[in-house]
């Protein structure tokens, strides 16, 4: 059995989708289009619906609501989510500050399904619980103190371990919200000896952030990036990571430190044990 992670080719945006060893689905982040055949429409929430047969889901998470994260959000509700997670102290006043008139539609979906999915999760039917997704643990957190003037130190940082291997997605954030972060010595176990990691707002140097690389130095970073990306912190995130073999669709593979979903496509990550030796294995394919 594995955890299934893909990291979507959404052009300037940011999705990816979760699948555990039990057969539970999570989508983090809602953005769209790519720069591979299926262009700028592709959804990455019909692409499941139609391709992987996935009709309803178990959890969304949407890290932070700025638009290259939630384009997919009038999708929603075709994939009847179960449970949703998202900075809900954000105030409504100031995430609509400035949004230009052809995106509020995005905006007030985003705060209907807020106010939608306002009972607490039960543990039950919680799908983070490892007892409910097949030996997942996955860990939410999420700066507070920052101020809302800056939506993206409120993203949230999800934490996957399986199988003794860990990802970590990590949103938007920026310097404030990792200092703040690290103060939390949940947050700091939490990200001990990740192995894949998503590189905050895209791969920007406003996202580097050193102080996390005292905790781990990843085997492979993602950067979920766009055709323009001003301050590149990508040399740097390369110097922090190990190195991987990554694998190619149409065959060979590479030993690589950074891919990135404008160059390599939707990047595919499988954590498990082999089954000779239980040792763990991590499989990533590109492109």
């Amino acid at each position: 059995m594995t955890l299934d992670f893909i990291c979507w080719d959404v052009q300037h945006g940011s999705a990816s989708y979760i699948k555990t060893p039990n057969g539970k689905h999570l989508v983090y982040d809602l953005g769209t289009g790519s720069y591979g055949e299926q262009g700028a429409q592709f959804s990455p929430l019909i692409f499941l619906k139609n391709h992987y047969a996935i009709n309803s889901l178990d959890q969304v998470i949407i890290s932070h609501p700025h638009k290259d994260h939630i384009d997919d959000i009038l999708n929603f509700d075709r994939l009847s989510p179960r449970v949703l997670s998202r900075p809900s102290h954000l105030l409504k006043e100031e995430v609509m500050k400035n949004i230009r008139e052809s995106d509020k539609p995005f905006f007030e979906k985003y705060f209907e399904i807020h106010e939608r999915f306002s009972s607490p999760v039960t543990e039950s039917s919680n799908p983070q619980l490892p007892n409910n997704n097949g030996g997942v643990l996955i860990e939410s957190f999420h700066p507070v103190n920052s101020s809302q003037s800056n939506i993206n130190n409120h993203s949230i940082v999800l934490s996957i371990s399986y199988a003794n291997s860990k990802i970590l997605l990590t949103g938007d954030n920026e310097s404030a919200s990792w200092e703040e972060l690290l103060k939390d010595t949940r947050f700091r176990e939490a990200i001990k000896n990740t192995d894949i990691f998503l590189a905050p707002h895209h791969g920007r140097e406003s996202g580097y952030y050193s102080d996390l690389f005292n905790y781990f130095n990843p085997r492979l970073t993602i950067i979920s990036e766009g055709d323009v990306c001003d301050t590149s912190a990508t040399d740097r995130y390369r110097n922090v990571t190990k190195g991987w073999t990554v694998h190619h669709r149409k065959g060979g593979s590479e030993e690589r430190y950074c891919v990135t979903t404008r160059k390599d496509g939707s990047i595919k990550v499988q954590l498990g044990l082999t089954s000779a030796d239980k040792k763990p294995f991590i499989y990533v394919e590109i492109e």
